[in-house]
């Protein structure tokens, strides 16, 4: 889901909501213990060949042809795509937030439209969102346009979390980060970032 904030609502030039996890609390109770013991089992049983397994456990890749391409397309790490993917959608085609954020990368129609205008699109409808393909295209050019105008990945995930438009204020004031969950999300996609590209260097073609 979405927190806003008073400050403004996220489309492709200026935006302000921050997210949290899609799940909620309830299902967070009972998949964390289940995953906790479904790791156990695995790191008992398979010992010292256990890390990867729990990585790809943890830390699952769908998609991976679609995140090559458009990684390529748009000059991303393709493990960076992937990690953003992750913390956004855990994967899931279908996901949508309660504030109507959608797909695999956790798009808003409004942001997407823009993109696809600037893109070249002018047939632009919201189930496009839920098509893997479409979404992290857009995603991608936007995650690319987030860094070229920033000029460093930090700056340009925290802009993807909290919007351009709050970035824009910290900047315009000498401060950093200012929201505890988008410092916890830049941190986090970081942290899969690397997992990403140590256990799925072959898939993502990064050796």
């Amino acid at each position: 889901m979405w927190i806003r904030r008073t400050c403004g609502s996220r489309r492709a030039d200026d935006t302000a909501p921050v997210r949290v996890s899609l799940r909620s609390t309830a299902r967070r109770a009972v998949i964390v213990p289940t995953m906790v013991v479904v790791v156990g089992i695995v790191s008992a049983t398979l010992g010292c060949g256990a890390p990867e397994v729990v990585d790809r456990l943890l830390y699952p890749l769908r998609y991976e042809q679609i995140v090559r391409s458009h990684a390529r397309n748009y000059d991303l790490d393709p493990a960076l795509l992937a990690a953003v993917i992750y913390s956004e959608s855990r994967f899931n085609a279908r996901a949508k937030s309660s504030a109507g954020a959608i797909g695999l990368m956790q798009l808003l129609p409004t942001t997407a439209r823009a993109i696809a205008v600037r893109t070249g699109g002018h047939a632009f409808v919201v189930g496009d969102l839920y098509v893997p393909e479409i979404n992290i295209r857009y995603g991608a050019w936007y995650l690319r346009n987030l860094i070229d105008r920033y000029g460093d990945e930090r700056t340009a995930l925290a802009a993807y979390h909290a919007g351009p438009g709050n970035v824009d204020r910290w900047k315009k004031r000498g401060v950093g980060i200012q929201f505890p969950e988008t410092q916890a999300y830049v941190a986090d996609v970081e942290h899969a970032k690397t997992i990403y590209a140590d256990t799925y260097a072959d898939e993502l073609g990064l050796r």
